[in-house]
């Protein structure tokens, strides 16, 4: 499956395009940022934003989009930006029918590190390792979009699994109910044929 990573933002927007192979290799397709300026019309630097995303799924065809979730964030205006961002690369990648997969930061560091609470020169250390890269994306937006998209490579199979089974689950309960409504419903069928024999 190929993945796009991003790690949405205004003012620096990363992305990353993962492969994955058998059990739990990958291997890198593309790395980049997109960069709009800050004193530019809110809706230009969105447009910015949908316009480059666009030519990356034209270019390199994933087939789902991982988009970093904004958790909390002390600056308002910034959390405003890094969701307006995301909402923009969903609705692109939502008109191709593309899955979207929100993750949360705390998500992506333990899928790649193993620990949610890793800073970030240990995911970008770890998406080089699990990469094979011998140059360090940057900024580390552009680490942090590769690392969105193996978390997605490693995280969703186990997430479509569970949701599966549990989807299993719902159903034998349904029809475990349904089959007590129908005996109970026969049971008391049963019992006002016996009393009206017993009135004859």
């Amino acid at each position: 499956m190929r993945v796009l990573g991003v790690d949405p933002g205004l003012t620096r927007c990363g992305l990353g395009v993962v492969d994955g192979g058998k059990g739990r290799s990958v291997r890198p397709v593309a790395v980049g940022v997109v960069r709009t300026p800050a004193d530019q019309d809110l809706s230009q630097r969105l447009l910015g934003i949908a316009d480059e995303v666009e030519r990356w799924l034209d270019r390199y065809r994933p087939e789902a989009v991982a988009v970093e979730r904004v958790f909390a964030q002390h600056n308002v205006r910034t959390a405003m930006g890094t969701a307006q961002a995301g909402g923009v690369v969903a609705l692109s990648a939502a008109r191709r029918g593309l899955p979207v997969v929100f993750h949360t930061p705390s998500e992506v560091k333990a899928a790649v590190t193993g620990s949610g609470r890793a800073d970030k020169a240990q995911v970008t250390t770890m998406v080089m390792r699990l990469l094979g890269l011998e140059v360090k994306p940057h900024p580390a937006d552009a680490a942090d979009a590769l690392a969105l998209a193996i978390c997605h490579l490693w995280r969703e199979p186990m997430r479509v699994r569970l949701a599966e089974a549990e989807a299993r689950a719902a159903e034998l309960v349904r029809a475990h109910k349904a089959r007590l409504a129908a005996a109970a419903k026969a049971a008391g069928t049963t019992k006002k044929q016996n009393e009206t024999g017993a009135r004859r």
